[in-house]
């Protein structure tokens, strides 16, 4: 199986050691550097539904970048698109949820599969969500976030409440609700109100056991700083 590691501590790269024969993906323009001994294709993963379910879920491009030790064993050097921490997940007996743009790369033997959920129930009735990634399979996943990365641990009885923009990757296992605020039940007007007079936006509350991988920056904020930099 291909192994990944991280190397560098200040926008570090995603080292992956190939032998002949074993495959990975990742995200569009992934790619810094690779041993002539590999070889690198586009190629629309899991087919044209999945490709147009990963383009609206996570913004990402219609086709990936796969990798393959054609010639012998070989290295390769990637990067995310945003500047920031990246962690390895190993994948199996845990499967995880990826937020958007968090996806770098995996071992050809994991899948992911994007599913809706109802739009209506996470303005209205506070849960649910809009497009999931899951992770399914064996293997590693590389996940990055814009700034640092931290892991939290949710138990039982102690919910956390994370603002949507700066979580990257959770336990496939907690059970998780998305509002626009992180007060109570006191409608969808209210709500979205709150939302843009607290500058909250989205949030997501996670309850049972497992861990959350969170970034420090919030790229949509930072965006937004920028242009009222330009202007």
């Amino acid at each position: 199986m291909p192994v990944f590691s991280i190397t560098g501590d200040v926008d570090p790269f995603l080292h992956v050691s190939m032998r002949q024969g074993e495959k990975i993906y990742c995200e569009s323009d992934a790619m810094v550097m690779m041993e002539a001994a590999l070889d690198l294709k586009g190629k629309i993963t899991g087919g044209i539904g999945a490709a147009i379910m990963r383009r609206f879920a996570n913004g990402e491009s219609f086709f990936q970048q796969h990798i393959e030790a054609v010639r012998g064993d070989g290295d390769c050097l990637l990067a995310p698109t945003l500047p920031g921490a990246m962690q390895i997940l190993d994948v199996g007996n845990q499967q995880y949820m990826l937020s958007d743009g968090a996806f770098v790369a995996a071992t050809s033997s994991v899948e992911l599969k994007v599913r809706t959920q109802s739009v209506g129930n996470a303005l209205f009735a506070q849960s649910g969500g809009f497009f999931i990634t899951e992770t399914s399979g064996v293997g590693q996943v590389a996940v990055s976030g814009f700034g640092g990365i931290s892991q939290l641990e949710v138990e039982p009885g102690r919910d956390i409440i994370i603002d949507n923009s700066h979580v990257v990757a959770w336990d496939s296992a907690l059970r998780y609700d998305i509002s626009v605020t992180t007060g109570g039940n006191s409608g969808f007007l209210s709500n979205l109100v709150n939302s843009q007079t607290s500058g909250e936006g989205m949030v997501l509350r996670f309850s049972g056991k497992g861990k959350v991988l969170i970034c420090s920056r919030n790229s949509t904020s930072f965006q937004a700083w920028l242009l009222r930099q330009s202007a």
